[in-house]
């Protein structure tokens, strides 16, 4: 019988291909901040609980919810991570970030990302926006759904 073996890495590189991946400091719950984002910027995010990454650390499960929203004719992908559970992080490099933004699915323009980076910024309440990229995420597949 023949073993197969997953390759992480070669998952995590296919999952991230011609993704944008934005880290957003908010102080703001993330329901509310998602409703923000419907109203000021004309995005549908929904929470979608079949996402939704669970972590297990030191004995501990940890969940980390993941809202969506799906750009209609399209496959185009907004996900919005929470940063934080109980004193724990799902990107432990980033702890400073609240927010992990992912934009997957079609490729999008980095003047557009630029764009939608400018707007958010000038949201009421959003501290910081940066987008991150892949060199400097040594946890990324804690992002793999």
């Amino acid at each position: 019988m023949q073993k197969l073996i997953l390759n992480i890495q070669e998952l995590n590189e296919d999952f991230f291909s011609g993704t944008h991946l934005l880290g957003i400091m908010v102080n703001a719950k993330s329901y509310r901040f998602c409703w923000q984002l419907n109203n000021m910027l004309g995005y549908n995010f929904r929470l979608n609980p079949d996402i939704e990454i669970h972590v297990q650390k030191k004995g501990r499960q940890y969940y980390f919810p993941v809202y969506q929203h799906t750009v209609h004719g399209t496959f185009l992908n907004h996900y919005i991570y929470h940063n934080q559970y109980d004193g724990e992080y799902l990107l432990p490099e980033f702890k400073h970030m609240d927010f992990l933004w992912l934009i997957k699915g079609d490729y999008i323009p980095d003047e557009q990302c630029k764009g939608l980076i400018k707007s958010v910024r000038a949201m009421n309440g959003v501290q910081l926006v940066a987008e991150l990229t892949n060199e400097h995420i040594k946890t990324k597949g804690n992002l793999v759904f």
